[in-house]
């Protein structure tokens, strides 16, 4: 079997996989920034865990780039990591705004308690970043055609061909008689 001719259920499960290597990793760097953070100074706990999240951001960004989508468009940097930062943003709110609202709205405030509703916070924020960070910051490049690679050009050069109008062919000149 040839690369890229496995059908999209196994692509999506390689991509789920490899998302979630890297989310464990970030997981781990997460959790023990904030334990440290409360366990070692007197910052508040959601301020604690804001910088360990964003601790966590940063080494996410490496693994998503390098790693879970290193074959995908890497054309416009800036684009994607400004994309990157707005959407892992919305993922802080998710996550950080589940543990403010049990300590500062039930008063589950226990080492435990904080790592329950972080766990939870995670997950939620986990599930709008995957789907994010594939549909709008690492684009899939276009699936490679039979033309592409019997001409042995690149996928995108192929694919930038075909998006290109045609010219329009000379209409023929009349004779007037």
């Amino acid at each position: 079997m040839e690369p890229g001719s496995e059908g999209p259920f196994k692509r999506l499960a390689r991509e789920v996989a490899k998302f979630g290597a890297v989310g464990v990793v970030g997981t781990v760097v997460n959790f023990a920034v904030s334990n440290l953070l409360w366990h070692l100074t007197s910052l508040q706990a959601v301020r604690a865990n804001v910088i360990a999240t964003i601790v966590a951001i940063a080494c996410n960004y490496v693994g998503f780039r390098y790693f879970t989508y290193r074959d995908r468009d890497k054309s416009a940097r800036t684009k994607e990591l400004s994309l990157f930062l707005a959407f892992s943003l919305v993922g802080l709110v998710i996550e950080n705004g589940i543990l403010f609202a049990a300590i500062y709205g039930f008063g589950w405030d226990s080492s435990l308690q904080r790592n329950v509703f972080k766990v939870l916070g995670i997950g939620i924020a986990t599930l709008f970043r995957f789907w994010s960070y594939r549909s709008w910051v690492f684009k899939a490049l276009p699936v490679e055609d039979e033309d592409a690679s019997e001409t042995g050009e690149p996928v995108a050069e192929t694919f930038l061909k075909q998006k290109q109008k045609p010219e329009p062919l000379p209409r023929p000149k009349q004779h007037v008689s």
